[in-house]
C-alpha cells in the first residue's frame, strides 16, 4: 500500500496524456442475453479489475449491491497476505466479493459496470500505474450460469470493436475461493478520499459511474462494516 503511494506522482508525470485519455471510461451496450436469477435471495459476484480499492468503492455505491468486500481470488488460502500477494507470485488476483440482490440489479449490470467504469479490460496484467499479474482482468463465475453470461458478454464486446484494443479479462475456475483482505484494505477509497492515489486513479471511476449509470446510483455507499453488522 505505502509502494503504491509513493510511487503514484512518478506513475502520473510517467503516463502521457493521450494514454489516460485512452483509458477514459466507455458507456458499452449491457449483455445481449442475461444471466437468470439463481433463485430468490441474494447472489455474489466475484471480479478483478487492478487495484481493489477502486472496484470496491465503484460497486458499494450500485443500488442493489448489499456488500462490497476486497480481497483475494485464484490462489491458496496460506498466500493470501497482502505482502505475500503483491509479489505476483501466489497465483491471486486482487478481487471483489460482490453481494447483490438480483431482483434490483442483475449479473449482466453488474458486468456491465465492470466492463465501462470500473477497470480497463485491455490492459493486461496491469491496471494504471500498478502492475503484476495480481492486477489482471478476471473473472472468477460462481456457478454455470455466469461463467455463460461472462463468455457471451466477453464475445460480444469483441465482436462490436467497442474497445480500441482486445479484450485481456479472463473466466477463472468456477467457484474460486475467495479470502477477504486486511481490514485496513476495506472501504479504503471511502476513508481516505483525499489520498492522492484515490484522488487520481479511482475518484475518477466512482464519478464515471454516477454519471454513467443515474439508475443504479446510490448516494450513500454499503460499508463493509456496516453490512456485517447487517448479517
Amino acid at each position: 500500500m505505502m509502494l503504491r503511494t509513493a510511487l503514484l506522482a512518478i506513475a502520473i508525470a510517467a503516463v502521457p496524456l493521450a494514454a489516460q485519455a485512452e483509458s477514459a471510461a466507455i458507456m458499452i451496450q449491457p449483455p445481449a442475453a442475461e444471466s437468470p436469477a439463481q433463485g430468490a435471495g441474494l447472489e455474489t459476484a466475484v471480479l478483478a479489475g487492478g487495484c481493489f480499492w477502486g472496484v470496491q468503492a465503484v460497486y458499494q455505491h450500485v443500488k442493489g449491491v448489499k456488500n462490497a468486500v476486497s480481497g483475494y481470488a485464484g490462489g491458496a488460502q496460506k498466500d493470501a497476505v497482502y505482502e505475500t500477494v503483491s509479489s505476483g507470485r501466489t497465483g491471486h488476483a486482487e478481487a471483489v466479493k460482490v453481494t447483490f440482490d438480483p431482483q434490483q440489479v442483475s449479473y449482466g449490470k453488474i458486468l456491465q459496470i465492470y466492463f465501462s467504469v470500473a477497470h480497463d479490460p485491455t490492459q493486461l496484467n496491469r491496471q494504471g500505474p500498478d502492475t503484476g499479474p495480481q492486477y489482471r482482468s478476471e473473472i472468477f463465475p460462481q456457478n454455470e450460469a455466469q461463467l455463460k453470461t461472462a463468455k457471451d458478454y466477453i464475445a460480444q464486446l469483441d465482436a462490436t470493436k467497442v474497445f480500441k484494443r482486445p479484450i485481456v479479462t479472463k473466466t477463472g475456475t468456477m467457484n474460486a475461493t475467495f479470502f477477504p483482505a486486511e481490514a485496513y484494505h476495506q472501504d479504503y477509497a471511502t476513508r481516505h478520499p483525499n489520498q492522492p492515489y484515490i484522488a487520481f486513479n479511482d475518484a475518477p471511476k466512482v464519478e464515471n459511474l454516477k454519471k454513467m449509470f443515474p439508475g443504479l446510483w446510490s448516494d450513500q455507499p454499503v460499508l463493509v462494516q456496516q453490512a456485517d453488522k447487517g448479517n
